[in-house]
């Protein structure tokens, strides 16, 4: 099965090179305010492409499916995309597990205070690919003055405890990239810089 993972695409999903594949995998800001307006074009985007499976979850520019989640999945079905929230969706026998939920971001979308964190992560369930809008501690996650590190140590944890595969996310645009752990892979799918320009392809994975 070949993966094909996005993330951070902020309204310009058709400007991203995406390649070919099973399942196309968008970890989460796919637009940039989440109006209405903005998702519904992303998600016509989404449904163009040829993956025979795509697989979304929000982020925290992505504001309809917290503010308004019966329009949201109604759009996500009509584009025929399987949207994650706390779910898990499988193909050809590999889970996937999806999650939206980003530390300390009060004005945006899915925040949750990092000392609620080990609450928020303790019950994720297995899976052989987990997809979160925000990285780990440590993976991905140092910002662009090379010192401050920002992810997550209750996702972190809840992954050292799940042992997924891989682990896919984004919103640390700064630090996108592929990172090897001892049971996981770690994978930061921003396709934008800190300018919010196009800055990388579509990353595969044939599992």
């Amino acid at each position: 099965m070949r993966l094909v993972c996005v993330s951070d695409t902020h309204n310009d999903l058709d400007s991203v090179k995406i390649p070919d594949g099973d399942v196309l995998i968008h970890a989460g800001d796919l637009t940039m305010m989440g109006t209405p307006g903005e998702t519904a074009a992303e998600l016509i985007k989404l449904a163009r492409l040829p993956h025979k499976t795509k697989i979304l979850i929000a982020g925290n520019h992505d504001f309809l499916p917290e503010r308004n989640p019966e329009l949201f999945r109604a759009l996500v079905q009509d584009a025929g995309v399987v949207y994650l929230q706390d779910t898990c969706h499988t193909v050809d026998n590999v889970t996937f597990f999806g999650s939206p939920w980003t530390p300390e971001l009060r004005r945006w979308a899915f925040y949750y205070p990092r000392i609620r964190a080990a609450e928020r992560w303790q019950s994720m369930p297995h899976a052989d690919v987990v997809i979160t809008h925000a990285p780990p501690l440590r993976y991905g996650d140092l910002l662009d003055d090379g010192v401050r590190r920002v992810g997550c140590d209750g996702l972190l944890s809840a992954i050292t405890d799940t042992k997924p595969k891989y682990h896919i996310f984004g919103h640390i645009h700064c630090s996108r990239g592929t990172y090897k752990g001892v049971d996981t892979t770690f994978i930061n799918a921003s396709c934008m810089d800190e300018d919010y320009n196009i800055c990388g392809d579509g990353i595969v994975i044939d599992t």
